[in-house]
């Protein structure tokens, strides 16, 4: 039947009330009168929500019935795992899903020491829901610690507590967490299962997803490791709430990356909506967040262990190293090291001819609008001696040949080459140093 006036506000009144005291029962009720189509008429004003939205909830409080997205990649020999994209996973749709991936009844959980008092207690529960006998080891945090050293105590602690070829890791933190659990898991008893549960930017749209693990050497970024990859990557964004905004702009340098190398739209994209990144608006996050994976997933399907196109994630990569070792480990954040490395080879490509003075400005403008550097500082150890020097060990260095990813042709295209011109490389270094020199940091 058609509602009254009155049934509408008693009908409006439950509502509210249901929602400002968290009534699971007022929920329920609201939920039954919908499905039986009391509300044939009614037409939810934007800070009331809609009906299937309302259903989902009232479900949730018995029973998981969250949106989330799910990104595959694709590998050989039966080695596909998924990619989970959700915001404000309950503990119960956690659970769920975090278990079918664990295939023993041992769980090492390993974080550090700044995530330990937000999340370890959640994860462990969550894990322990499943019947699964949860340990941990808390690692001391930061890009500093990303050593041998340190990773040597995450095989301790597995030898210690007995743990044998059936057990799981999971890795809960950013990219030096989870890069170290990778490298951990691929050597300890020759090779034990893993799971990724990324809590920066910077590990949910790169380092969580392919399987490149490894730990620093003080000549060189992650020189020691190997390609090892996960059973699953969950990825909630609610674990961003407790992420500095410094880190936060560290990860959007990766997401730029995407955009500049091979999804112009997305570049667009981020274009329109830096701010509401910055601002950590939700599906603005989840978004980015979904297509930097998309994009990855692709690029690591078509060659798993970078022997080619996949090297093209690096844009930016092997001057940021440089920049990170030489500096010291910490001194810089991942993303900012790359940020500024992004615009030396935006600034190469551009004095080869090979792309536009217009791409290059929106290069530096869309790191800028990030909040993202794009020069050295005047404090700056960096030398021309130190990026060569640093540059010659890249990891994408063959036979003694120095390769780089440069941007080529239109937004989007990039090329990844050893045939590029030397003079046009010396010149951006001796750009970039002697900006350091001289204090003149404009673009």
């Amino acid at each position: 039947k058609n509602p009254s006036a009155t049934e509408h506000i008693i009908f409006h009144s439950c509502i509210i009330m249901a929602f400002a005291y968290s009534s699971r029962w007022l929920i329920a009720t609201c939920a039954l009168l919908l499905s039986t189509g009391f509300t044939t008429s009614f037409t939810a004003p934007a800070n009331i929500h809609s009906r299937p939205q309302l259903s989902t909830l009232a479900l949730s409080s018995t029973k998981a019935s969250l949106d989330y997205d799910t990104v595959k990649v694709d590998l050989t020999d039966g080695r596909d795992y998924p990619i989970y994209i959700g915001s404000g996973f309950s503990d119960d749709e956690a659970a769920d899903l975090l278990s079918s991936h664990v295939h023993g009844k041992r769980v090492l959980i390993v974080t550090n020491d700044r995530i330990d008092g937000w999340y370890l207690d959640r994860y462990t529960k969550i894990l322990e829901k499943g019947g699964i006998q949860v340990d941990s080891v808390v690692l001391p945090d930061g890009e500093e610690n990303k050593t041998l050293d340190v990773m040597t105590m995450i095989l301790d602690k597995a030898l210690e507590l007995g743990l044998d070829r059936k057990c799981t890791f999971v890795a809960l933190g950013g990219g030096v967490i989870g890069d170290m659990v990778g490298f951990a898991a691929a050597v300890y008893v020759r090779g034990v299962n893993f799971i990724q549960v990324p809590t920066t930017v910077m590990a949910m749209v790169d380092s969580s997803v392919g399987g490149k693990t490894a730990v620093n050497h003080p000549r060189g970024k992650n020189m020691v490791g190997a390609f090892y990859q996960p059973q699953c990557v969950f990825i909630d964004t609610n674990n961003l709430n407790t992420l500095p905004d410094r880190e936060l702009k560290s990860g959007l340098s990766e997401v730029i990356k995407y955009g500049l190398i091979r999804d112009a739209p997305f570049f667009e994209w981020q274009e329109e909506n830096m701010s509401k990144l910055i601002g950590r608006d939700q599906d603005a996050l989840r978004y980015a967040i979904k297509r930097s994976c998309e994009n990855k997933a692709e690029v690591v399907k078509a060659d798993e262990k970078e022997g080619g196109v996949r090297a093209t994630l690096n844009l930016g990569h092997t001057f940021g190293h440089a920049i990170e070792t030489e500096s010291g480990y910490g001194t810089w954040l991942h993303g900012e090291g790359v940020s500024i490395g992004t615009v030396m080879a935006t600034t190469m490509s551009e004095k080869m001819g090979w792309i536009d003075e217009g791409l290059k400005q929106r290069t530096i403008d869309i790191l800028e609008a990030a909040g993202l550097p794009i020069k050295l500082p005047k404090e700056s150890p960096m030398t021309i001696d130190a990026f060569n020097k640093l540059m010659s060990l890249d990891k994408k260095v063959a036979d003694g040949q120095l390769r780089l990813i440069l941007l080529k042709g239109e937004l989007g295209g990039c090329e990844f080459t050893g045939d590029f011109d030397k003079v046009a490389l010396q010149e951006t270094i001796e750009q970039f140093v002697k900006e350091i020199d001289s204090g003149d940091l404009s673009p």
